[in-house]
């Protein structure tokens, strides 16, 4: 018989053994962010540990859905054959078609990160240029590694340096030198960072030289060269901070510069004395140029500055600086109609009425001015009508002045414009451009008036777009959708055959026959699907797919009830959470209760937690900063904690909320959640008390590392003290992997997977059938252990080498294991392959 665990010790006795002592987490509870070295060391003794890893031959399949598609954030196509295009998704690889979209095939999957920020292709040569890292600044923007290129389309790759950039904006070619480029460093996400400005190298990426950097916290996200002309590039500046809890869009360092001798120096083209706007709330700036008129130069601003309030105030409603610090005589004066309506805009009603709340002011039992304590977020950011948002502004001398090119605002960016920035020129018709944000919208007057070219077959939220420089009706455009094409200017649009690249957040399954399996996308809604589906093209013609939506949004977390496989918990983000009927229009909005005025308002996350009780499908929990069980599928929910995280931050970003919950499987009213802000908590009776877990002594000794984001609790279902806790530092630019175990509730934690790659967690999971087999979702792939979490291997075969999985289901019945990845879609995999190798033991 193998020895299984000689052959596990050996195996990983050099692979990996940094991983743990090149942790970024030291002593006295400082986080810092992982150095993109680190990184890099890590991935390649990953790449060892996959060709020894004992499962490498255990197959997953990819089971769909790809009809929604996933967010494009490039493209690039081929101007002598529009036929052939690449497409670069934000987590699902890059794609290439020869046939206008027909069928694509994966070019990128070999190598160690899959997130993408630009591409650049040379026709000329067929060389590809890879800016790893999406700029958008999103929740889900994973980190890149640098610049990539392939001259054999995409068999093989080079890494090119540029290891620290994290997210790139653009990578720029030069026309007619093939060694020479420009790469825009964005940096990193979530911290400051000195590695941000632009790049330029001239021995074809052998070396690096930064040419242009502003401050730690101003990177590059955008940059155009001057058509026909390489010595003049324009360089968009972006100051953004973003934490886990706040998000500052923009800041006075934002702005264009110009360089004229093909990027070795560079000139602020936008200062105040420019026409280009000014302040701390210039965020990002897309710029475009057109070979039409090589002096013009288009920019479109998010202008985050707050528009003058000119308008008359509006007495027919209630306003909210209409109840600060409000007199008890002037609250009874409000109008009982005007007062119902704004209790109910603020979701209030039923629970509240203008007479309860008069009454209870008469009585002296609550503060007239408590409601506008209880609805204000000071830090909440400004409404899209009271800022500028985005706006497009033009220069016919080069970039020395500017002036906005229309009068009316344009509905385009709402209040979250850093995630759009893109503007695009005819090459032709000097007064024809398109501006991406929610809709994609084109000018043919120079930007004085636009037409929206959304159609019903296309999707928000746009990236990027292709003009085609000799017949400028024709265009690609991406969006969170995928790609589409049109060649009338925007009036029909056709999409691209879409690949699986869906990014799910959360999924699970049903006890259907093949089972169904169920979740939430970024973007595109919640869907559920048969687990034996094949990707295919008949469907087509049948006219039936077989995913079927449930809800639009984010698609967030899915439950479904075991015992009719038709009532399903779904929703969107931030605690939108309704109950399905399968097969009907049911569809009843669940949410806990308001809580007093007198308390603080519920917080709920972005992906907001909620869990069907595994001892009885009756009860529903879910989570806001407290944790709240309905015992009657939604109908009503009762409060059994007070707040469980370390309660509210400032910002703009709800924060202070719970991330996750569990419930023992073998053992009613054994509950865990974990929070945003890393605190971990237990109740043993059923949420009468809790108690804090993992907490260090007063010296910072002991405990758990402090300030984590609680990604994943899961109660054992094979020892009823056993519980397992995985941290996620995503949101500190922090990449280690914290994976604990405790056998008494949590009171002490060992922390296993010290041999893991440095790459976040999100999720773990147990075998039905095995304690000694566990598996985890990482930001990097899929792993398993065969010996209780002390050593981990990664799955290989079917998977691309690096991909995010979020989360992972396991169908007990039909003994599967399924990822819900997020930018490949779902894959599904036969358990008892994982089993023999332990039985082999």
């Amino acid at each position: 018989m193998t020895n299984l665990k000689g052959i596990v010790k050996a195996l990983f006795a050099g692979a990996f053994a940094t991983a743990l002592a090149a942790s970024p987490y030291r002593a006295h509870g400082q986080l810092k962010p992982t150095p993109g070295y680190e990184r890099k060391k890590s991935l390649a003794e990953k790449r060892v540990s996959e060709d020894k890893s004992l499962l490498k031959d255990i197959a997953f399949r990819n089971i769909g859905p790809s009809i929604m598609g996933g967010r494009v954030v490039d493209l690039e196509v081929n101007p002598g054959r529009p036929s052939e295009f690449y497409v670069a998704y934000a987590s699902g690889g890059l794609w290439h078609t020869v046939n206008n979209g027909q069928s694509l095939q994966p070019v990128f999957d070999s190598e160690a990160v899959i997130g993408i920020g630009d591409i650049a292709v040379n026709w000329k040569t067929r060389e590809i240029w890879v800016g790893t890292g999406e700029v958008n600044s999103s929740r889900s923007s994973y980190a890149g590694l640098g610049v990539y290129r392939s001259s054999d389309n995409g068999r093989s790759w080079t890494h090119l340096g540029l290891t620290e950039s994290h997210h790139i904006g653009k990578v720029l070619l030069h026309p007619d030198d093939p060694n020479t480029a420009w790469v825009a460093v964005l940096g990193a996400l979530y911290t400051t960072d000195e590695s941000r400005g632009v790049y330029k190298t001239t021995d074809g990426g052998r070396t690096w030289r930064r040419t242009l950097f502003v401050n730690p916290s101003t990177g590059v996200a955008e940059m155009e060269m001057q058509a026909g002309n390489p010595a003049v590039i324009y360089a968009a500046a972006w100051q953004r901070t973003r934490s886990s809890s706040n998000f500052v869009e923009g800041g006075s360092a934002s702005g264009l510069y110009r360089s004229t001798d093909g990027g070795e120096s560079w000139t602020l083209t936008s200062g105040p004395s420019s026409g280009f706007p000014q302040g701390d709330g210039i965020g990002r700036i897309g710029v475009a140029t057109t070979a039409a008129k090589p002096g013009r130069i288009y920019a479109v601003v998010d202008n985050y500055n707050r528009r003058s309030d000119s308008t008359a105030r509006d007495t027919s409603r209630i306003l909210m600086d209409d109840l600060k610090d409000i007199a008890r005589e002037a609250f009874l004066a409000l109008p009982d109609t005007k007062l119902d309506r704004f209790l109910g805009a603020n979701g209030l009603k039923p629970r509240y009425s203008a007479a309860t709340l008069k009454a209870e002011v008469r009585a002296g039992t609550l503060d007239p001015a408590a409601l506008h304590r209880y609805l204000y977020q000071e830090d909440a950011g400004p409404a899209a009508n009271q800022i500028h948002g985005a706006e497009v502004y033009r220069s016919d001398d080069e970039g020395r002045s500017w002036r906005k090119t229309h009068e009316k605002p344009l509905s385009l960016y709402n209040t979250y414009g850093y995630y759009f920035g893109e503007i695009v020129a005819s090459q032709k018709d000097p007064d024809r451009i398109v501006i991406l944000g929610f809709s994609a919208d084109i000018s043919t007057d120079g930007g004085k008036t636009f037409r929206v070219m959304d159609k019903p077959n296309t999707h928000a939220d746009w990236h990027a777009c292709w003009i085609n420089p000799l017949d400028d009706s024709h265009m690609v455009a991406g969006n969170d959708g995928g790609a589409n094409i049109t060649y009338d200017e925007g009036h029909n649009w056709f999409k691209v055959h879409t690949p699986s690249v869906g990014q799910f957040y959360a999924i699970t399954t049903d006890m259907m026959k093949p089972y169904n399996v169920y979740g939430g996308l970024q973007d595109n809604g919640s869907w559920y699907g048969p687990s034996n589906h094949r990707e295919g093209i008949d469907w087509i013609d049948r006219g039936q797919y077989a995913y079927k939506p449930l809800n639009g949004g984010d698609g967030m977390q899915v439950q479904v009830d075991p015992r009719d496989n038709t009532t399903i918990y779904s929703g969107l983000q931030f605690g939108s959470y309704f109950r399905f009927t399968k097969g009907s229009s049911e569809m009843k909005p669940i949410r806990p209760q308001a809580p007093p005025l007198q308390e603080e308002k519920l917080r709920f996350n972005w992906q907001t937690p909620i869990l069907l009780s595994s001892h009885n499908p009756d009860i529903l929990y879910m989570g806001s900063q407290r944790l709240h069980r309905s015992m009657n599928r939604g109908e009503s929910f009762e409060t059994i904690s007070a707040d469980l995280t370390g309660g509210k931050r400032p910002g703009d970003v709800p924060f202070g909320t719970l991330t996750c919950i569990s419930e023992s499987p073998l053992s009613f009213g054994l509950l865990y959640t974990g929070s945003d802000d890393g605190y971990v908590h237990v109740s043993r009776d059923g949420g009468a008390t809790w108690t804090r877990l993992g907490t260090p002594d007063r010296k910072g000794r002991g405990g758990l590392p402090q300030g984590l984001w609680v990604s994943r609790i899961l109660a054992s279902r094979h020892s009823k003290g056993r519980v397992f806790l995985t941290l996620n530092g995503y949101r500190q630019d922090h990449f280690d992997a914290y994976v604990y175990r405790s056998e008494d509730y949590g009171q002490t934690w060992t922390r296993i997977g010290t041999n893991l790659p440095l790459d976040p967690v999100n999720v773990i999971r147990e075998d039905p059938a095995s304690d000694s087999i566990l598996y985890l979702g990482t930001d990097g792939g899929a792993l398993a252990s065969l010996d209780g979490g002390n050593h981990f291997m990664p799955f290989v075969k079917g998977l691309p080498r690096s991909i995010p999985v979020h989360d992972i289901a396991i169908q007990e019945r039909e003994g599967e294991i399924v990822l819900g990845t997020h930018g490949r879609s779902l894959y599904v995999a036969r358990l008892e392959e994982v089993r023999k190798l332990k039985a082999s033991k």
